[in-house]
């Protein structure tokens, strides 16, 4: 017989979200993550982060024999079957989507029990813990089967069918269901707004008519036709709850401090918007037929970023807001136990030199698809390649972040290239008011700066930084960029020492040598996702598409019993680690599946 754990593991969950928020269900049925009324708000169920003090709204039933959860086909909508020893319940949890054109859109999370056989009895605590547990809940009736709650942001109101009651704290309740019965309750953020009349059953069945109805017309413009496409469409669904629908931009993660090491020492938040995502979020959209997201998300990076002009920062918040500071939240524990808690990003501080690559070849592959750059926008690009050709020789904290001293990150330094390579193409088709020979005389300088420093001759392979000899996982990416061909000898070099020397099982990567102090911090790495998909979409390009295939099953595999992925791997069991759902990763699937497809295509002889 299973019972509910004192506490669940990322495993165990799924996320349903309105496209400005998400939040975690488990297959125990608690809903032990939300923050409202954004993504990087604070959390007003927190059980995830401190399972006794961080807040949650469960829905259990007593003698669970089995649990399983997953999103009923094409949708965002959790449906969780439990089988108890007398009978069966399934649990169904959504919220329902905000459009951008109705950014007043009332937050709604919906749950719907309905036992389906037998009898069963279902325990129900409503337990908010507002402010990541640090303000007191003030629940108050509101009328029959109706509550009140304060809370930041304006709170939220409750209404249930389930006969509950508790104090101004809590609110709990037993109910014992026959076959046939239903139960529903409507969360409503803000309070004020107003609600349906009627049952709540009969008003949380029409939310979730209609909430399938958007899923389903959004995933009715998805163009992908080849191999894996259900698990394409599901990093889709993932990317979209991840995406902010009244500006287009993408968070990293919809959680905070889910550790990356078993030390706490890579706690970080990632309910933030990282520009090195940037080209790889526009291609994975934009590839998929969503040109409605890729061209939101196009504009939130070109305007976003004004405050900081001519300047990029590392990582932004939904708004363009370019300052996060990092503290520490000390009324949770931590994920299982592992603190600590942090809120805001360091990394906001950096300096990163790759982001204005990754910005650049955006605005390029728009372009290049027949999208259109107004005067001002042209005026932004050329701005940021004269930053490049200005900071470029100097150091920088690089793609992960390191917190250490700057160093020379080879991937940086591509991405400069990266950057000038773009601008020059763009010039050639929409004049842009830059020096397009200094351009060209920079973009020569940084390749010649490469060959010579991060080439390593009797490695027969590029290295993470000038000076060093460690491999980095990020160097798989050069295909792509197109400095190098695919199979040009150094390539094939370079990515035959990252597969040996970082890999796990011939293909599964670590990001960067572990146990190194690579990135100032210790405690131990795991597995990273994103690189291993990066692995599979560089062996695509050189035609190695047996190797790619079988790493791609592997990782399908490891993908939680919800179809999402977290950030990184463990090295021994697979399970999930980081922060969750992870955006990087999701994109990583899609971007590796399109590869696949494309070097499919080139094997068989068929245009791709």
């Amino acid at each position: 017989m299973i019972h509910p754990p004192r506490e669940s593991s990322i495993e165990d969950y799924a996320a349903i979200g309105d496209c400005r928020t998400l939040a975690l269900v488990s297959r125990f049925g608690s809903i032990d993550w939300c923050c409202m009324p954004e993504f990087s708000s604070p959390s007003v169920f927190g059980a995830l982060l401190d399972v006794e003090r961080g807040g949650r709204f469960a829905m259990t039933p007593r003698g669970i024999v089995n649990a399983a959860l997953a999103y009923l086909p094409r949708t965002n909508v959790v449906r969780t079957v439990v089988t108890c020893e007398r009978g069966e319940l399934h649990l169904t949890d959504f919220m329902t989507p905000a459009e951008a054109t109705d950014p007043e859109h009332p937050q709604e999370i919906v749950r719907i029990a309905e036992c389906v056989a037998g009898h069963v009895e279902l325990e129900v605590a409503f337990d908010p813990r507002p402010d990541y547990a640090r303000m007191a809940p003030q629940i108050r009736a509101a009328g029959e089967g109706a509550w009140t709650c304060a809370a930041a942001a304006g709170g939220f109101a409750l209404r249930s069918s389930f006969p509950l009651q508790g104090d101004q704290r809590r609110l709990h309740g037993t109910v014992a269901m026959s076959q046939g019965e239903v139960h529903a309750a409507v969360l409503t953020s803000p309070a004020s707004a107003p609600v349906d009349g009627g049952p709540p059953v009969a008003a949380a069945r029409a939310k979730l008519a209609a909430t399938m109805d958007f899923w389903h017309r959004w995933c009715a413009g998805c163009t992908y036709e080849g191999a894996h496409a259900d698990a394409v469409l599901r990093s889709a669904l993932a990317l979209k709850l991840l995406t902010h629908a009244g500006t287009g931009a993408l968070v990293a993660a919809g959680t905070t401090s889910i550790p990356e090491s078993e030390t706490g020492a890579r706690n970080w938040d990632y309910r933030f918007c990282w520009l090195r995502d940037s080209s790889l979020v526009f291609d994975a959209f934009t590839e998929l037929g969503f040109r409605k997201e890729s061209g939101e998300f196009l504009l939130w990076l070109l305007h976003a970023t004004e405050r900081t002009r001519p300047k990029l920062q590392v990582v932004y918040d939904m708004y363009g807001n370019d300052k996060l500071p990092e503290f520490v939240v000390d009324s949770l524990r931590g994920y299982h136990g592992i603190g600590p808690v942090h809120v805001g990003n360091a990394a906001s501080s950096q300096v990163q030199h790759d982001v204005y690559g990754e910005v650049v070849m955006t605005a390029y592959d728009h372009a290049r698809r027949g999208g259109e750059l107004d005067a001002h926008e042209c005026e932004l690009l050329a701005g940021f390649a004269q930053v490049v050709c200005d900071i470029w020789r100097q150091p920088d904290n690089g793609i992960w972040e390191i917190r250490t001293a700057p160093r020379h990150n080879t991937h940086s330094k591509l991405l400069c290239w990266a950057a000038l390579d773009r601008i020059l193409a763009l010039d050639e088709v929409r004049k842009l008011p830059v020096d397009v020979k200094r351009i060209a005389a920079e973009r020569e300088a940084i390749r010649s700066d490469i060959e010579k420093n991060a080439w390593n001759d009797r490695l027969q392979s590029y290295v993470g930084y000038y000076g060093g000899e460690a491999p980095d996982a990020s160097l798989l990416l050069i295909p792509r960029l197109g400095y190098i061909a695919p199979n040009d000898p150094r390539m094939l070099g370079t990515t035959g020492r990252i597969i040996q020397e970082l890999g796990v099982d011939h293909g599964l990567l670590y990001r960067y040598p572990p146990g190194t102090n690579y990135d100032g911090l210790q405690g131990s790495e795991h597995l990273f996702a994103i690189c291993s998909f990066w692995c599979v979409d560089c062996l695509a390009r050189q035609g190695r598409v047996d190797e790619a295939e079988r790493i791609y099953e592997q990782l399908l595999k490891l993908r939680n019993p919800a179809g999402l992925y977290a950030e990184e791997f463990g090295a021994h069991d697979g399970r999930p680690i980081g922060n969750f759902p992870q955006a990087f990763s999701h994109v990583g699937s899609i971007t590796a599946a399109l590869s696949l497809r494309a070097a499919s295509g080139k094997s068989k002889g068929e245009t791709t």
